[in-house]
């Protein structure tokens, strides 16, 4: 990338998510001048490593954003909500990966890959979204189907693994499995109940209309991202016993006919899509997209039940192009569209 280096910031440094941003900017060879790395009191002092240098995590309540031109919040909604405007009023780039600013309409929602138009929009808060970690693959895989023939609407079933609640949960599903595989009784901490050998058919709160929040997410995040406020959907987010890589069964209504072999062409051409083929027709996330970048998509099938109907399986990383990938990704087409040269 033959752009200037800048000054950066990761906030929430020591989550799952911080972790594996900044092992991702290492991998990517992003353009660093200065890093600051930046998370609350309580992990204030500890320390992280980047290209073999050691850097200590600063409390970002005592952070100057003047220092820096990209900030990436990979953060609570109150951290995020407090902060952000602050180093966007100092002239930051922010990316954001929390719900927070998702549904502001002067905030763009970007995934590089399906709605780069929405670039255009970033000036105006210099804050920018980065979608849901089930909605950024799910409306990857989406993209080319609905620009050739419209997409009515969606049905979406959620596999979620435990690192979507992030380093805690991941704990305690491998805790819950000795517990069990030893005859110990199980503590439930993080989840309402046993996630070990389970599935939890909640994800975040229950809401008025009875779909959790998880599931709002996505239609809202959809519906924004394809800028179609009347593409139906309807989804149920489940969380399963897996350690990394959340996965999705999408059944989806064409406005057009499209047949399985149609859409099939149409994805092996999609930039970050790679098609699952072979033996076993399908992606899972632990074999598969675990530390992979791409998102992988299979059992491309015409719907039995339903005439311009099409069911697809997603799988995904979701802590890489799910989250921090998402987010290095838009840094990097902000980098290429602006001059953010180090004053």
């Amino acid at each position: 990338m033959s752009v200037s280096k800048i000054n950066v910031a990761i906030i929430g440094a020591t989550g799952i998510v911080g972790s594996t941003l900044l092992s991702i900017l290492e991998e990517r060879q992003f353009p660093i001048n200065q890093l600051y790395l930046l998370a609350s009191a309580r992990s204030a002092g500890e320390t992280r490593n980047f290209k073999d240098k050691l850097y200590g995590i600063e409390n970002i309540t005592h952070f100057n954003f003047s220092q820096t031109q990209l900030c990436f919040f990979c953060a609570s909604n109150s951290i995020a909500a407090e902060y952000a405007p602050k180093a966007a009023a100092l002239g930051n780039i922010v990316i954001d990966k929390s719900s927070y600013f998702r549904y502001d309409p002067a905030v763009p929602l970007i995934i590089p890959e399906v709605n780069p138009e929405a670039f255009a929009t970033a000036h105006r808060k210099n804050i920018i979204a980065s979608p849901n970690c089930s909605t950024i693959p799910i409306a990857m895989v989406l993209k080319p189907i609905y620009d050739s023939v419209g997409i009515k609407r969606i049905n979406i079933a959620t596999y979620q693994s435990v690192s979507g609640t992030g380093k805690d949960a991941v704990s305690e599903l491998a805790e819950q499995t000795i517990q069990l595989l030893n005859g110990m009784p199980i503590e439930a901490k993080v989840y309402s109940q046993q996630i070990a050998f389970n599935i939890l058919p909640h994800i975040d709160d229950f809401m008025e209309n009875g779909y959790t929040k998880e599931e709002m997410k996505m239609v809202w995040e959809l519906q924004k991202i394809f800028n179609d406020d009347t593409m139906g959907v309807n989804p149920t987010a489940v969380r399963v016993p897996v350690f990394y890589g959340h996965s999705a069964a999408v059944h989806i209504e064409t406005t057009k006919k499209i047949t399985a072999q149609q859409a099939t062409d149409l994805l092996n051409k999609a930039k970050g899509v790679q098609l699952h083929e072979g033996k076993q027709p399908y992606p899972t996330p632990a074999v598969d997209a675990a530390g992979k970048d791409a998102v992988y998509v299979g059992r491309i099938r015409e719907d039995v039940s339903c005439e311009n109907g099409l069911n697809l399986w997603v799988v995904g990383d979701n802590l890489r192009k799910g989250a921090a990938l998402n987010a290095v990704h838009i840094a990097e087409q902000i980098m290429l569209k602006a001059d953010m040269t180090v004053g």
